[in-house]
């Protein structure tokens, strides 16, 4: 029939659902919310959903801009960082240039290009899949870039992505941060420098947050205006009562999430480290997962083998480039421990 739309939608990691099972595949916490969060859970009343929440979130972006030391009117919040993501791209690539952003990077950039038919082009990585910024120095309609990038977990410094936006002043370049809290520092230093720069965090990573679905634009107000009208245009009300509330509560108790980060980050290390000790090689990461492969297995067989111990990593059949790895979360040091052993038993069995 005429008029339907021919989509290729994006395929997340599997949501198994049994009780015995460790979970690596989509980069959740393994940790939990802080108990500020349950506290604030537990008291919430009810009679409150009665109304529709606010419009401009104002209760959270206070409590973001109090952290950050910036303005409520420095903030755009939405249903998860997907959401603020996809308005993005609707907000600022608005002109006949590509958007710029690299062949393996966030599998959703695509697809949003793709859905909201903006021209986009994509740049290799270089051979040890780092992103090089001197390729972006080329006609364009914005860049996003995922730093550190997902699924590589390789992190770009704050001297590098100044270069970037200083060479692009003309651009609006994202910076998407899903996982900054596990690697150095944020982009938000770069925020009174470069008025061309939106920065992209969410609650579902290192804030234990992703059943929740809360996430936030950081840039100048002018641009945030901009992006407030077009999440205007489509759900004023976007954000419930109950994910504002919690989600100010989390803001509120960052200490409780700095040590689980670095708990995470001293976990991936010595997960690193010990599949290193028996062949297994990684990329460097600064996130809460490890790219792993093995130079004598086939990822793919791996990946069903853990699947068949009911752990849960992801593979990726495409691109072809990341055929030769699993995608694995870090999760507690047992769970660690655990898959480390069934690794090292697969390892055994195999070589």
């Amino acid at each position: 029939m005429k008029g339907i739309r021919n989509v290729t939608p994006y395929v997340p990691g599997e949501q198994p659902n049994f009780t015995d099972m460790i979970k690596l595949n989509t980069n959740e916490n393994p940790y939990p919310p802080s108990p500020k969060v349950a506290k604030t859970l537990k008291n919430f009343s009810t009679n409150q959903l009665k109304r529709y929440n606010s419009v401009d979130n104002l209760s959270l972006k206070e409590s973001l801009a109090q952290s950050y030391h910036l303005t409520p009117n420095h903030f755009v919040v939405g249903n998860g960082s997907d959401e603020i993501l996809a308005f993005c791209f609707l907000a600022f690539f608005n002109c006949s240039d590509p958007v710029l952003f690299p062949t393996i990077t966030y599998g959703f950039y695509r697809i949003w290009a793709d859905l909201f038919k903006i021209p986009y082009k994509e740049i290799p990585l270089n051979k040890n899949y780092e992103i090089n910024f001197e390729d972006y120095n080329q006609l364009n309609g914005g860049i996003i870039i995922a730093n550190p990038n997902a699924p590589t977990g390789i992190f770009k410094s704050i001297e590098e992505l100044a270069q970037l936006l200083e060479q692009n002043s003309e651009s609006v370049v994202i910076i998407d941060e899903a996982y900054i809290d596990f690697a150095g520092t944020s982009a938000i230093t770069l925020l009174e420098r470069y008025p061309n720069l939106v920065i992209v965090q969410t609650f579902s990573k290192s804030r234990s947050l992703a059943g929740l679905r809360v996430g936030y634009a950081i840039g100048n107000p002018e641009l945030m205006n901009v992006l407030a009208a077009i999440k205007s245009s489509f759900n004023p009300y976007s954000v419930d009562m109950i994910a504002e509330s919690l989600a100010k509560s989390a803001v509120e108790d960052s200490l409780y999430y700095e040590e689980y980060s670095r708990k995470i980050c001293q976990t991936r290390k010595w997960f690193d480290e010990k599949i290193k000790a028996v062949g297994f090689k990684s990329l460097p990461s600064s996130t809460n997962f490890l790219m792993v492969t093995h130079p004598k297995l086939s990822m793919e067989k791996v990946y069903q083998q853990l699947e068949g111990n009911n752990i849960f990593v992801r593979y990726f059949s495409k691109p072809t480039e990341l055929q030769q790895f699993l995608r694995i979360s870090i999760g507690t040091q047992e769970e660690m421990a655990e898959v480390y052993q069934i690794l090292e038993n697969i390892l055994k069995r195999s070589i």
